[in-house]
């Protein structure tokens, strides 16, 4: 898993991205990280993934993060090894997550937006992605 030659599985360049915006504002909060766990065991396209490859696909993102490139190095292996069918899937992942603990960071909406750019994800799609998540963790 640690080398980046080695495709990663659709599933795991989901599990990355969610990661690295749970990352993104430099503290990995409790609520962002059981939504990733939540998302991993119940949501059908994990229904084979093996949850237990959640730790080395972390070890993998913590590693890229720690480079000059690390985030353009991970979109590199996300455009790689990412069905662009899954593209959606994976930007209402990490929106999700963003949302989970009820505040968008700067550098959250700084990172959804490079997201969106690098998945080249439509505008229009990409809103109504985003309004889904924020009706989902919207605090009562």
């Amino acid at each position: 898993m640690t080398d980046l030659q080695d495709p990663l599985s659709p599933q795991d360049c989901l599990v990355a991205l969610m990661i690295v915006v749970s990352a993104s504002d430099e503290t990995m909060r409790t609520t962002e990280l059981l939504k990733i766990d939540t998302a991993v065991r119940t949501l059908p396209i994990f229904g084979a993934y093996d949850p237990d490859r959640v730790r080395a696909v972390s070890t993998l993102v913590m590693q890229l993060l720690a480079r000059e490139d690390g985030l353009d190095a991970l979109f590199n292996l996300l455009r790689r090894d990412l069905p662009q069918r899954l593209y959606e899937t994976a930007y209402a992942l990490a929106c999700d997550v963003a949302a989970a603990d009820g505040t968008l960071a700067d550098a959250e909406l700084r990172l959804l937006e490079e997201i969106r750019y690098e998945l080249e994800l439509d505008r229009l799609h990409a809103a109504a992605i985003e309004r889904g998540a924020r009706a989902r963790h919207m605090h009562g």
